[in-house]
């Protein structure tokens, strides 16, 4: 038996191990296994009990399965970390590749950026080379106004020296004219004062008996003062009623020449005011604020502001910036409260987003004395300027500048919290494209008032905390009662201030107040005797019109709409107006002084 085992060991020995087996016995295991064709360890390189009973063979079985699964488990291993490190291989790599792109985009944004600092910088140049020309071509243009319109000239008076206005040839031209048919017309007169003492006496009238001793006298004397004949008399008087028509056409055409020219010298003294603050500024010389907008030329200047017309570099768009100065010699104090009103009405208009709205883009500071807020720009006028130029309007062309402010007040009012304009007036209108016919943006935010919960009452409104502000023609009744509490105001101010500016819109003036000063407003208490508004008889104006009026300006303001009801007010809705013509025709309107084509300066 033993060597019927030996022989099968040996066997087993020559099909599985190698010829030599030297070394240590777990290297000899390693180097044996799965290497015979059963599959168990060769007799001299693994260790093996002489006497193997049927215990050890069953745990050689185990031994055997381990040693299979264990060789599987490695193979799988190795199988895995090659593929992880061939997945890291590939991730390298394109890690590589992504940097190499990713430095080759930052090369590329690199020069983009350097080429649109270029841009940014020629356009800069360009724009303020345009700027130049535009500015030389005004003063250019104003010089020779000057002789032709006028000009200021500094007269003095005693120790103090004033300015004092000087027209130009145009407008001693048109004097001399005039008076040339002042002249021409007393000459007629007199003229026909001697034809009417030659007239021929009637055929009822019996002559004279001293008319043939008058006419040898008149002949002998050299005088042409014979009595003509019926038909020569209606002959020299047919002529002076011609040449008095030609004389009052001619006047008409000097009148109407000496008004287009008054608009035109109002546009000339407005510029010629323009360019002196402009030259006068610390801002004339194009700086770049903010590092993003670029000043091109002044619009206006008010009492602690200036505006300029600018271009954003940032967003390519021109824009208008209100440039704040607050005077040097303020107190703190003074200056606080003048910023913080600033902030205020930044923080109010910013949030604003209407399209008869203007728009608020930005707000930044200067320096400790001075700020700036950044508005959409407008090429057109405000509505102020263009009365001023032509004095009123259509009511169709009135009618449509009042539903875009009713427009914009109902938005105001829709919002929340709610917003009162209260500083509503032809100046804070602006006329997109400077004409009647066209479209509005309101402006101003500085006095508004927010109607929040704390503050405002759907019965009582709100208190009026700033009585004394405002312009006081376009405010009501309510805003000029004293007592011992503040006023109670709600969005029927702004009602009130559209009936003002509709009214004026049509008869070229103002319904309460007109030729007076604030000053005299309030101390004659005009609008609080405002009971009742008056319509002249030109020019006719509907009564839809005049009815539409009296409820924006009803004295006590329990009985004024409010903005929400004077949004769905018929005269202001289309299709209602349509069905109120069927049924009860309106009168034609009045044809226009002035053209919707007509045009207006930029301001």
């Amino acid at each position: 038996d033993l060597g019927e085992d030996l022989g099968h060991a040996g066997e087993t020995m020559s099909l599985g191990c190698p010829g030599n087996a030297s070394g240590s016995p777990r290297k000899s295991w390693k180097r044996c296994l799965g290497r015979g064709k059963s599959g168990r360890p060769c007799l001299d390189c693994c260790p093996r009990d002489p006497a193997p009973d049927k215990a050890a063979d069953n745990g050689w079985m185990d031994s055997e399965l381990t040693l299979l699964k264990l060789t599987a488990l490695e193979n799988d291993k190795n199988s895995d970390l090659e593929k992880k490190e061939g997945r890291i291989d590939d991730l390298l790599r394109a890690n590589c590749d992504l940097r190499r792109q990713v430095d080759e985009q930052q090369k590329m944004l690199e020069r983009y950026k350097e080429r649109l600092n270029k841009c940014v910088t020629m356009s800069k140049k360009l724009l303020i080379e345009k700027s130049k020309q535009e500015k030389m071509a005004c003063r250019d243009k104003s010089m020779q106004d000057r002789l032709r319109l006028g000009h200021f000239t500094t007269v003095r008076h005693g120790a103090s020296f004033t300015e004092q206005w000087t027209d130009g040839f145009a407008f001693q031209n048109l004097i001399k004219q005039q008076e040339r048919i002042n002249s021409q017309r007393e000459d007629i007169e007199r003229q026909r004062k001697l034809l009417g003492k030659r007239k021929p006496p009637s055929a009822t009238q019996t002559p004279s008996p001293n008319l043939e001793q008058n006419k040898r006298k008149s002949r002998s004397n050299g005088q042409e003062n014979e009595t003509l004949s019926l038909a020569e008399y209606h002959e020299q008087e047919e002529i002076f009623k011609l040449r008095i028509g030609h004389l009052k056409k001619e006047e008409a055409e000097i009148q109407s020449e000496l008004e287009h020219l008054e608009r035109v010298r109002n546009l000339h003294i407005r510029e010629l005011k323009r360019i002196h603050n402009e030259d006068n500024s610390q801002f004339k010389d194009h700086p770049t604020l903010n590092d993003r907008y670029l000043l091109l030329h002044l619009l206006g200047k008010g009492g602690f502001s200036e505006v300029y017309k600018a271009f954003d570099l940032t967003e390519q768009r021109y824009v208008a910036i209100k440039i704040h100065q607050l005077n040097k010699n303020w107190r703190e104090e003074k200056k606080e409260n003048y910023h913080r009103h600033a902030c205020r009405e930044y923080r109010i208009h910013k949030e604003l987003d209407h399209p008869r709205i203007v728009k608020l883009y930005d707000y930044f500071s200067l320096d400790t004395d001075s700020f700036c807020t950044v508005l959409e720009y407008c090429e057109g006028n405000d509505l102020d300027f263009y009365l001023k130029q032509n004095k009123l309007m259509t009511e169709k062309e009135g009618r449509s500048i009042v539903m875009q402010i009713v427009n914009a007040l109902k938005y105001l009012n829709q919002i929340r919290p709610p917003i009162i304009h209260y500083d509503l007036k032809p100046g804070n209108i602006l006329l997109v494209n400077g004409t009647a016919c066209g479209e509005i943006k309101i402006t101003d935010f500085g006095l508004s008032k927010i109607m929040d919960d704390d503050s405002y009452s759907s019965a009582d409104g709100m208190e009026l905390t700033s009585q004394g502000a405002g312009t006081y023609w376009y405010l009501p009744p309510e805003c000029f009662v004293v007592g011992k509490e503040p006023p109670k105001i709600s969005n029927k101010v702004d009602v009130w201030s559209v009936g003002v500016i509709f009214y004026q819109t049509l008869y070229g003036r103002k319904p309460f107040g007109h030729n007076q000063s604030q000053q005299d407003i309030l101390q004659e208490n005009t609008i609080l005797k405002a009971t009742e508004v008056q319509f002249p008889p030109k020019p006719v104006v509907t009564t839809e019109a005049k009815a539409f009026i009296r409820r924006c300006l009803a004295y006590h303001k329990e009985d004024r709409v409010d903005v929400l009801q004077l949004a769905s007010d018929p005269f202001l809705m289309p299709h209602i107006r349509k069905t109120l013509g069927n049924s009860a025709p309106m009168p034609p309107p009045v044809p226009s002084t002035s053209s919707c084509y007509s045009s207006s300066a930029s301001d």
